[in-house]
């Protein structure tokens, strides 16, 4: 029989709370896209914390195979393992971005393309690494295999697209037996390369030593404030998983320090939630969209900011999708009552070069306002057109060829043969003031 002050103290402890247990981590497999040749780009998501860390593996396909066994390593670790992955983290694990290259045992990707040098990266200060065609890559070895324009490739705009949220990033190559950050002096970045050199064993370097690389994913990256490295494996064919799983194991243990979230900006004096500035400035920043006009309004869970040429709105349901941020319909609001540019009713027989028919409007797309919808991500910014071109007035009422699409509009300047947006910001902008039941009334 036990002794009247144990069954006193059992009885006073089963009156104390429990502690809460921490709950089942969160592990899940997404499909994030497709390649060039339409092959599956997958990731593993363990955790669900508000720091995202990336590792993207094999970025330049069959001559860096040793990658992709090391991050579907990694992957395999921590679905065994996902209690290591801290509550304030999710952990995203890419096993290849170049599914089309290592199948074909290259290093580009379907369409010839090197996608480490297809990001454009001229959102930094550091002018050296900008984006551009003719660039170095192993060996020393120079070609024209940066794209045809930036981001021209769908694993580009992926890594772009997915990376919008991330707090750090780790992309893994080889061979080389060192880790750099993103060239042009972030601080996050080089505080990240030193701490995984630290734990791996691997040389910190300040930048690749060898040659420059242009258009690169970490100098990308750590231009919109994301922590980004890039760890050389030692060998060309072995994946050093022990190496590199410590070197991830000191990233989670130090994840607040090296993981910064994602910060709010101050754009000529104006807040911009941080995903919106990092949206607007991956895209062109002021010199597509202009800055912005009014401080962002919430409503629904829903951010929306209006900016010269653009409303984007932020959508945190769409989290690991494209559309997180996305750009509202002020082409088809501006025209909402009016018609213009009467459609073609039906695709050209014979469609030439430089002219694209967009069956779900009915409308058809040429030239020079082809080449821009193309360059700048006209089917995420722009949509499909909803006007045939057209003459209309510019803001000093100088009539310029124009076309509308379901979220903005184009116009052609003759004297210095550009296309740019139309500032439909403005006018929604000052639409919506008139609109609104709040806005003051004069009465004459």
């Amino acid at each position: 029989m036990l002794p009247y002050q144990t069954l006193i103290l059992i009885a006073l402890l089963a009156l104390l709370p429990l502690a809460p247990a921490r709950a089942a981590t969160q592990i899940a497999e997404l499909t994030l896209g497709s390649s060039a040749e339409g092959r599956p780009i997958t990731a593993v998501k363990i955790g669900g914390g508000p720091r995202k860390l990336v590792l993207v593996g094999d970025t330049h396909g069959g001559p860096e195979a040793n990658t992709f066994q090391l991050a579907s390593q990694l992957a395999d670790y921590f679905r065994a393992n996902s209690a290591e992955v801290p509550a304030q983290v999710r952990l995203y694990i890419i096993p290849t971005i170049n599914p089309d290259g290592l199948a074909a045992g290259t290093r580009f990707n379907g369409r010839g393309v090197d996608l480490n040098r297809n990001m454009d990266t001229s959102a930094d200060a550091c002018p050296e690494n900008d984006w551009r065609i003719h660039v170095q890559g192993a060996y020393g070895i120079e070609s024209d295999t940066g794209g045809p324009f930036a981001e021209s490739e769908a694993e580009s705009q992926l890594v772009r697209d997915f990376l919008l949220d991330a707090s750090g990033v780790i992309f893994f190559h080889s061979s080389g037996g060192d880790v750099f950050p993103a060239f042009c002096e972030h601080a996050p970045s080089i505080a990240l390369a030193q701490a995984y050199a630290a734990a791996t064993g691997y040389t910190y370097d300040r930048y690749w030593q060898k040659y420059m690389i242009t258009g690169g994913m970490h100098d990308w990256a750590g231009a919109l404030g994301i922590a980004a490295i890039t760890p050389e494996l030692a060998s060309g064919d072995q994946p050093e998983f022990e190496q590199n799983l410590a070197g991830v194991q000191a990233v989670l243990r130090q994840a607040a320090e090296l993981l910064p979230l994602p910060a709010d900006q101050s754009e000529n004096g104006m807040a911009v939630p941080a995903l919106i500035w990092r949206f607007w400035r991956a895209h062109g920043g002021a010199a597509r969209f202009g800055m912005p006009l009014a401080p962002p309004e919430r409503a629904g869970g829903v951010a929306r900011q209006f900016f010269e040429r653009a409303l984007f709105e932020l959508h945190p349901d769409q989290a690991d999708t494209p559309l997180l941020v996305q750009a509202a319909p002020l082409g088809r609001m501006a025209l909402a009552g009016r018609a213009l540019g009467a459609a073609t009713g039906h695709p050209p027989a014979d469609e030439p070069p430089g002219v694209r028919y967009f069956s779900s409007t009915g409308h058809t797309l040429r030239e020079a306002f082809l080449a821009d919808w193309e360059q700048h991500d006209g089917a995420q910014l722009l949509g499909a057109p909803i006007t045939e071109e057209f003459g209309a007035p510019d803001a000093v009422g100088v009539a310029r060829p124009t076309q509308y699409f379901e979220r903005g509009a184009l116009a052609y300047y003759d004297e210095d043969a550009s296309v740019r947006l139309v500032p439909l910001g403005w006018f929604a902008l000052a639409r919506a003031r008139l609109d609104s039941s709040t806005a003051a009334q004069q009465i004459r």
